[in-house]
């Protein structure tokens, strides 16, 4: 609806600088949202952190499966459906580089997570030297469209701990 308001607006527009000042409005405003959107994800995601930390503290003395952590026991491991690269690739398009505030081009992380027993994905802590790519890094995890397929063992589907490491150009 705003795309089609600002190309109304831009259409009637005769003069040249008027056009130009238009465009650039829209630019601007539409920068505007993407860091009201990422204010929101950022705000999503401690939330959901919260959730995470309470559960933890509701059962203190509750044992990890020992099917959290990435073993040789699996038969099967957690699977992102298209492979690993299309995971990249999933992440590279839901990352907010904006959000990123670096004075270095590269910047890396390891992301951890858990794949659960139905596919989806919890407890993600991205560690790097840069606190915003982290940030970013874990709130684009957190957005994947698809559910992974969960880690097997004996037949039976279990919690998956999961690494991947993260590197991105930042322009």
């Amino acid at each position: 609806m705003l795309n089609t308001e600002f190309k109304k607006k831009f259409d009637t527009e005769t003069n040249v600088f008027g056009k130009a000042a238009i465009k650039r409005d829209f630019l601007f405003f539409m920068k505007k949202m993407d860091s009201i959107e990422n204010v929101a994800m950022i705000g999503a995601l401690l939330k959901v952190r919260n959730i995470e930390d309470l559960s933890r503290l509701k059962n203190p003395l509750q044992k990890q499966e020992p099917s959290d952590e990435t073993s040789a026991a699996a038969s099967k491991a957690a699977d992102y459906p298209g492979g690993m690269n299309t995971l990249r690739e999933e992440i590279a398009k839901l990352f907010y580089s904006e959000g990123v505030y670096t004075e270095v081009k590269t910047v890396k992380a390891n992301v951890t997570f858990i794949v659960e027993k139905d596919g989806s994905v919890s407890n993600v802590h991205a560690q790097g030297d840069n606190f915003t790519f982290n940030r970013q890094a874990e709130i684009a995890l957190y957005c994947i469209s698809e559910k992974f397929s969960p880690a097997v063992v004996n037949g039976n589907p279990v919690r998956y701990r999961y690494k991947l490491p993260l590197t991105m150009n930042i322009e």
